[in-house]
């Protein structure tokens, strides 16, 4: 942590580099090289159709194509009654025969009345047939047989198609739960039920099915005015720019306006509290104290008081003499970081395509988003069909064992326990590749981590690169180096991979055990036990600052490499001591671009946002005609809203990644330097002037 000796040979980002961090770059190219193994295994053995079609009590697909379900794309239940909720029925674990059907019953039926009239209406028995399994046409097996052996469903219900499942068609009339008109059914085993029991049984489904529509209009709507959001997106980008740009000439004007703007409403609130107090004088009751009154639900009662007013103004005078102390010892360190500001805005408008690699980064991280998300996929359904045996009587031992669907009926399960069927229950496997699917998926989950952190690492190292060789050129803008963010770009792959993954790989560990202590927490929920719950509340808040002070660590230890090209933990070292020797001027610093910069978001979304709402409200007389006509306006409102602060976001980092690689540049500047003619400073006049050295450099006199 020794202050630096002056090295007349430095000029910057140094050219003669070499490779840092070599083991944890091998390691890294090695497990993106295994990422990919993982992938293709997947791919090879994953099968998403598992998750787009629905599966039978047989193991085959719903509506595949060249089978003999190709034209059954809708998986039919026996008895909907038996399934609790639809969770269970999309994981397919519902235990009673599913079949593929070409479409939903559309009526009442139980197979008692069916199979007593089936002579004279056999129209009736051929429709209620095409439920039942396929080849069954005996309608002269006994029902209680039939109803064992589950040849037959021992009811229908009007029913649509959700999820490609079949659901019971349920609508409210006047507030009282139907299907097709009707509150009560047959159940085909002799007795009669609500409407109710069905709804339990596919709880929740009528809301996804509301959902659903809310789904399309939504869906229209962004097809109808996805022209116009992305032109309100536009002007959000052309207001970030001009707000960046501007921020040379106003960044001082915005932050004192601001402060003296909070110095005003505190003043006023002191002298509104002054009032009051006196204003209360000599009221009866007035001069009561809070202790006397004791605790009030009715908030009013206090302000009644002299005693409480004269404690909001002690507090408000206590407030204002902190700030305006803090201004008088800070004033210095508030013009250095207002200059850092200007500086920073003067830096973009040289490197200005600085402002797009945030697109580069997005990029990176949307692929490996679609990379992760494709592989998860493959995985969770690289799974075999799982066969168990499901018998009516409860009182079967083999209920729920595995069985093989080939040799069932040779075994004596069929004979022990009469009508039990060896039925689909779900996808897995006994092999060593299904037993490791879920260390897969923690392996694709933390690589997937790895990378992200990766991408963001190399682009704050790119841009830090490139605003460091704009502080280090000693004539500006003559001295800096044509393309300095491409060049810094390959810098950063060629000779710094290593040093960036490792940062990123700390990162991510420290992430993957805040997900599992999220989930542990989850878990734990229902369990009573205060002193597991405080525990894990304690780790949870370490591990989030921890993350916290670790991302502030590798920002600026990436700054630190893209100066001088060494390794991590040498820069993240240089880097934390260099910010302890100014730790006010990082403290001020921080708080004041954290607050331009977010006043500069809010200032974007809300200005873009205000200009939305007065468009698709049709309020702008000359535009009303070319409003289009929508389902719901907040749709395009919100994702305008949204997307403006996330742009205003996208550039704003590149803002403050700038200020915070010329803050360590100055700094280091400041230790190597002296303003001398040996020794001359690199930074701007302006913030020369700030630091009031007497000796000028020739270049800055």
């Amino acid at each position: 942590g020794e202050p630096r000796k002056f090295d007349p040979k430095f000029r910057g980002p140094i050219h003669n580099r070499h490779c840092t961090d070599v083991i944890c770059c091998v390691i890294f190219i090695v497990v993106i090289l295994g990422y990919i193994a993982l992938g293709v295994v997947a791919w090879v053995h994953g099968d998403p159709r598992k998750v787009i079609y629905p599966t039978d009590s047989y193991g085959q697909f719903c509506g595949q194509k060249e089978t003999l379900n190709e034209n059954k794309t809708i998986l039919f239940y026996f008895n909907i009654l038996k399934c609790a909720s639809p969770v269970v029925l999309i994981n397919l674990q519902c235990p009673t025969t599913q079949l593929c059907v070409s479409k939903c019953p559309d009526r009442f039926a139980t197979y008692i009345d069916v199979q007593a009239s089936y002579r004279y209406r056999p129209d009736q028995w051929n429709y209620f047939r095409q439920f039942c399994k396929p080849g069954f046409n005996n309608p002269r097996k006994s029902v209680a047989q039939v109803l064992r052996d589950e040849d037959c469903p021992s009811m229908i219900i009007p029913s649509r198609p959700f999820l490609k499942r079949c659901f019971p068609d349920f609508s409210t009339k006047n507030g009282v739960l139907t299907v097709a008109n009707q509150t009560t059914f047959k159940d085909g085993r002799g007795k009669t039920r609500n409407v109710t029991d069905l709804r339990e049984a596919a709880n929740g489904i009528n809301n996804v099915l509301d959902a659903r529509s809310v789904g399309m209009k939504i869906f229209e709507d962004y097809a109808i005015s996805w022209y116009w959001i992305l032109i309100g997106l536009f002007i959000a980008m052309m207001l970030s720019l001009l707000f960046l740009v501007l921020l040379r000439f106003t960044a001082g004007v915005l932050f004192w306006i601001f402060i003296f703007g909070v110095i005003g409403i505190i003043g006023y609130g002191i002298w509104h509290c002054y009032w009051e107090y006196e204003h209360l004088k000599g009221i009866p009751g007035s001069d009561l104290t809070v202790y006397d009154i004791g605790f009030q639900t009715d908030f009013k009662v206090y302000l009644q008081l002299r005693q409480t007013w004269l404690a909001f103004m002690i507090i408000l005078c206590g407030v204002e003499v902190i700030i305006i102390l803090m201004l008088i010892f800070l004033r210095n360190r508030i013009r250095i970081a207002i200059a850092l500001l200007k500086e920073g805005s003067r830096a973009i408008g040289y490197i200005m395509s600085t402002l797009f690699y945030p697109i580069v980064t997005f990029i990176l991280i949307a692929i490996c988003i679609s990379y992760w998300a494709v592989t998860a996929v493959f995985l969770a359904t690289s799974g075999e069909p799982v066969y168990k045996v499901m018998a009516n009587q409860s009182l079967c031992k083999y209920a729920n064992l595995t069985c093989d669907p080939e040799t069932f009926n040779t075994t004596n399960v069929t004979k022990l326990c009469p009508g039990a069927q060896c039925t689909f229950a779900f996808y897995g496997g006994e092999s060593l590749y299904h037993k490791y699917i879920f260390i897969f998926q923690l392996a694709n989950a933390f690589v997937f981590v790895w990378l992200v952190n990766f991408a963001i690492a190399l682009g704050q190292c790119t841009l830090a690169g490139a605003f460091a060789s704009y502080y280090w050129a000693y004539r500006k803008p003559a001295d800096i180096p044509l393309w300095p963010l491409f060049s810094s770009f390959g810098r950063a792959i060629r000779y710094h991979t290593g040093s960036l993954a490792f940062g990123a790989l700390i990162l991510a560990i420290v992430q993957l055990i805040r997900v599992v202590l999220e989930y542990l927490d989850h878990k734990l929920k229902g369990t009573q036990n205060s002193f597991t719950r405080f525990l894990l509340c304690c780790l949870k808040c370490c591990f989030w600052c921890l993350e916290k002070f670790l991302k502030f660590i590798n920002r600026n230890a990436y700054i630190m490499i893209a100066i001088y090209g060494k390794n991590f933990c040498t820069s993240a070292r240089e880097a934390f001591f260099l910010l302890m020797r100014n730790v006010v001027r990082v403290a001020v610093l921080d708080k004041v671009t954290d607050f331009l910069l977010f006043l500069g978001k809010i200032l974007v979304a809300g200005g873009v946002g205000v200009l939305a709402f007065f468009f698709f409200t049709q309020r702008i007389p000359v535009f009303a005609q070319e409003v289009p006509t929508l389902n719901y306006y907040w749709v395009p409102l919100l994702t305008v809203i949204i997307g403006s602060y996330l742009v205003a976001h996208g550039f704003f980092s590149v803002y403050a990644m700038c200020v915070d690689t010329l803050f360590l540049c100055f700094c280091e500047d400041l230790e190597r330097n002296d303003g001398s003619t040996a020794k001359p400073y690199f930074m701007s006049a302006s913030l020369h002037r700030i630091l009031g050295k007497k000796k000028l450099s020739p270049k800055k006199a």
